[in-house]
């Protein structure tokens, strides 16, 4: 059965008002940052999450007993989530980090998701990010994107964040829009429109994380140890059992958002996807025949996409003992991004 929400009336529209200076600007500074009492609850893994600098800052550790997590005490309609993250160093290869929101606790058959997951890698390879969007269970549909960094995520904090609004999904590192995903109608009901919490975890995913579970956790390395500060809930909170308004964050001026991103966002965010997307679900030849309704086929994106990798976003054939070779991004590119 899929609950219907109420009209969230003024909530709504102070988070809308509030999220469109977010937007427009692409930086949550002078939104409040929380110290994890204030916010957020330990999800699992016992002593393996650790609080420093007066609550302002977890470390999340895998070790072979466990990995952790954290979960928001409330849960959201929309809203500005980011967090700065020092992922592990060394060989990763199986260790997933995410960063992430959901509500798959309250609505197993018809769940939202918006996700981070940091996929590790065999010494000497870069670690990988992945986005996924799932709207009312559409998780066998798949919408990922995958993309290399323009830095190595191990050697300092980096910030990453994503704006959720009624129309849109944003995801920014460093406060560079890396994808925006627009609701459209032919998606139906697959956007992700129920209240969900924040979570963040760190997890064994040898199974499939690195090159399909070719290679493993090896805790020779452990503990692995992910590092989380400067949390930003920014959001309307609804009340668990009514969904109704608990409280909404307005003290930031929205007047000034708007609900697309500006000239300059968007060339960066264009360099981005040109240098360093690995996949997208829309080119995928292999799962669907016809990209789905909502992709806007970039043709200069799918002709990077099916040089890279022929089979997937191009239909042809992969010769044995074939690599593709691609040379790390140099730290100066972020300026050039």
């Amino acid at each position: 059965m899929v609950m219907k929400l109420p009209y969230l009336g003024s909530c709504l529209f102070l988070v809308f008002f509030s999220l469109v200076s977010i937007v427009a600007s692409g930086s949550g500074k002078g939104l409040p940052i929380l110290s994890f009492d204030e916010g957020y609850n330990q999800l699992f893994g016992d002593d393996n999450l650790v609080i420093h600098r007066d609550g302002k800052a977890v470390h999340l550790f895998l070790n072979e007993r466990t990995g952790s997590g954290f979960v928001s005490q409330d849960l959201y309609l929309h809203g500005y989530f980011s967090a700065s993250i020092k992922l592990p160093a060394d060989y990763t290869a199986g260790v997933v980090v995410a960063f992430y929101m959901s509500n798959g606790d309250m609505f197993e058959k018809n769940h939202d998701e918006i996700d981070f997951e940091f996929l590790g890698n065999i010494r000497g390879k870069n670690w990988r990010i992945q986005t996924n969007i799932y709207g009312n269970g559409s998780t066998s549909a798949g919408r990922e994107e995958r993309y290399n960094l323009w830095f190595d995520p191990a050697d300092d904090f980096h910030h990453y964040t994503i704006l959720w609004t009624a129309s849109h999904i944003i995801f920014y590192v460093d406060n560079i829009p890396i994808r925006e995903f627009k609701r459209t109608a032919e998606m139906g009901g697959d956007f992700p429109s129920k209240p969900m919490s924040l979570y963040a975890t760190i997890w064994d995913g040898s199974d499939w994380a690195t090159n399909g579970g070719k290679y493993r956790v090896n805790y020779k390395y452990a503990p692995y140890v992910a590092e989380f500060s400067d949390l930003v809930l920014h959001g309307c909170a609804v009340d668990p059992i009514e969904f109704s308004s608990k409280r909404c964050d307005g003290t930031q001026s929205l007047e000034q958002l708007t609900t697309s991103i500006t000239p300059s966002q968007r060339s960066k965010m264009d360099s981005f996807r040109r240098k360093h997307m690995t996949y997208s679900y829309c080119y995928d030849q292999t799962r669907y025949k016809v990209a789905p309704p909502e992709c806007v086929i970039n043709p200069r994106e799918a002709e990077r996409l099916k040089k890279f990798d022929p089979v997937t976003f191009g239909g042809g054939r992969r010769h044995h003992g074939k690599r593709h070779h691609h040379m790390r991004a140099s730290r100066s590119e972020a300026d050039s991004i």
